[in-house]
């Protein structure tokens, strides 16, 4: 066996679907496939139950599970720790972010940080927070761009992007936008769109109305803001959105900060492992990328 065999196995085991993961590690269904029932046969015992479209572990499977990320985080340690050494940053930088994410900073962290250390391949995936957050305690993910309420995911190192207040946005015309500071019950007298659970606004969101006692009924998700933004647009629902989220809208939109949802969303970057080397210069470059500009320069 060989190590990408066990990275195609832990690749399928998490995603729970053959085409997702090969999309995740750039390698046809087939060829995964392939290389999965050769490490089958090695084994002498199947590793995932085929018979239905989730890709399911076996017996056999859930035991190979751990010792297979035990032997590839071993071999990226080694890597890692003589890169360290030798003051080269190499290897591969696995990083997560929200689904349609359009965060400008983060791509100039990105391009910066691959200008400087083109040795690295990096490695991008979108998802919901919860998911990312998961990723990243597991070790399938080195570090990732999340939506959290406050304070950041417990257990994980965290840089605090962006701290924002919840808001209404809603059409000319709408009765909110007559309101200067709609509460929770004001938004929830109507119909809400929102992300969907799962994203940090959503959870900031549920959170704020469970201590207010308020139930609204969101009647649509979205798992972008443009989408959230769209769909309230054309008058379907009230949209709960973060302040940056929202002025990228103001054309179209009138944003309301909701008086009593008073916890922000964040926007972080988290991370476990501050000995990688290839973390560590991430994050030296993403500090730049985020820092406030001086407006004299």
């Amino acid at each position: 066996m060989d190590l990408r065999q066990l990275e195609y196995f832990v690749a399928v085991a998490e995603e729970r679907n053959f085409t997702r993961a090969a999309e995740r590690v750039h390698i046809s269904q087939s060829g995964i496939s392939a290389r999965i029932r050769g490490l089958e046969q090695e084994l002498g015992a199947e590793l995932f139950d085929r018979s239905t479209r989730i890709a399911t572990l076996t017996a056999a499977g859930e035991a190979a599970l751990e010792h297979a990320r035990a032997a590839l985080a071993a071999a990226d340690a080694l890597g890692r720790a003589v890169a360290g050494v030798t003051g080269l940053v190499r290897g591969r930088l696995s990083l997560g972010m929200v689904v349609g994410c359009t965060l400008t900073p983060l791509f100039d962290a990105l391009a910066a940080f691959h200008g400087a250390h083109p040795g690295v391949e990096v490695l991008l995936r979108e998802a919901d927070s919860d998911r990312l957050v998961a990723a990243v305690r597991t070790g399938a993910l080195d570090l990732a761009l999340v939506g959290t309420p406050a304070p950041p995911p417990e257990g994980l190192e965290s840089l605090v992007l962006a701290s924002e207040r919840l808001v209404a946005a809603v059409p000319a015309g709408h009765p909110l936008a007559e309101r200067r500071r709609p509460t929770l019950r004001d938004v929830a007298a109507h119909p809400v769109v929102c992300m969907p659970p799962g994203t940090g606004l959503r959870a900031v969101f549920d959170r704020a109305c469970a201590d207010a006692g308020v139930r609204p009924a969101v009647t649509l998700q979205a798992g972008a803001a443009d989408a959230v933004a769209d769909l309230a647009a054309r008058g379907l629902a009230v949209a709960v959105l973060s302040e940056s989220m929202a002025a990228h809208h103001d054309d179209r939109l009138t944003a309301r900060v909701i008086e009593d949802a008073r916890a922000p969303a964040l926007l972080a970057l988290v991370w476990k492992n501050t000995r990688d080397p290839a973390v560590r210069a991430f994050l030296a470059h993403g500090r730049e990328a985020f820092r406030p500009k001086d407006p004299a320069r």
